[in-house]
């Protein structure tokens, strides 16, 4: 049966369209990552405060079941429906009454594709051996192909983008001590950061940069 809101019984969740009662199906690792994710963004953009958020996080890992992920989200604006048989879960907006699977505070596509998972490791990785060239032909041939291979390929093009501009701003104020502790971080940054994001691209996980500015956005 249906899980119902009692004051508004047409309601029904994403994942209560199949004929099986999918808020008793066992949760995935996937399903409980897409929503720490969503979590995770939302305390990035304030939505959520510290304590309130180490709380819904602690519960979506430990929820069994999906019918355990929907109070977490509800009020961030956000629809979570759980795959809860292995699938890759689907994480939408809501934005005006509009739905859109992408987007600002999107937790971003993710895959189980072997062959986007290599070439999306390759794209950060190209920052040590064919910086800016490489995310951007994958860009440009990912296309509407891949939006996982596509959101990949933007993150490594902005962040070395980013690092390249940083570092020539603060060789320039290169007197000043700021300038010079941003270029230690900036260079610290080029070597870890991208390692960082191969392995979670060899996961098919979305990464995203942290403290860095987009050049290049979605339209």
């Amino acid at each position: 049966m249906a899980v119902q809101n009692p004051q508004n019984p047409q309601k029904r969740y994403p994942w209560d369209q199949s004929p099986v009662p999918r808020t008793q199906l066992r949760l995935t690792h996937a399903d409980r990552d897409a929503v720490a994710d969503v979590l995770r963004e939302a305390y990035s953009q304030g939505q959520l405060d510290d304590d309130e958020f180490g709380e819904r996080l602690d519960q979506a890992m430990r929820a069994k079941v999906s019918s355990e992920l929907v109070p977490l989200t509800e009020d961030l604006g956000v629809q979570v429906s759980p795959g809860g048989t292995g699938s890759t879960p689907s994480v939408s907006h809501q934005n005006g009454g509009r739905t859109q699977g992408e987007g600002k505070g999107s937790a971003g596509p993710t895959t189980d594709n072997p062959v986007e998972k290599v070439a999306a490791a390759a794209g950060h990785l190209s920052v040590f051996y064919m910086p800016f060239l490489t995310p951007l032909l994958l860009l440009i041939v990912s296309g509407d192909l891949s939006p996982y291979l596509r959101r990949q390929a933007m993150e490594a093009l902005n962040f070395q983008l980013f690092c390249f501009i940083g570092a020539i701003v603060s060789g320039l104020l290169f007197w000043l001590v700021v300038p010079i502790l941003a270029l230690i971080g900036i260079a610290v940054g080029w070597f870890v950061m991208p390692i960082i994001a191969t392995v979670a691209s060899m996961m098919g996980r979305s990464w995203k940069y942290p403290l860095v500015y987009r050049i290049i956005k979605d339209d």
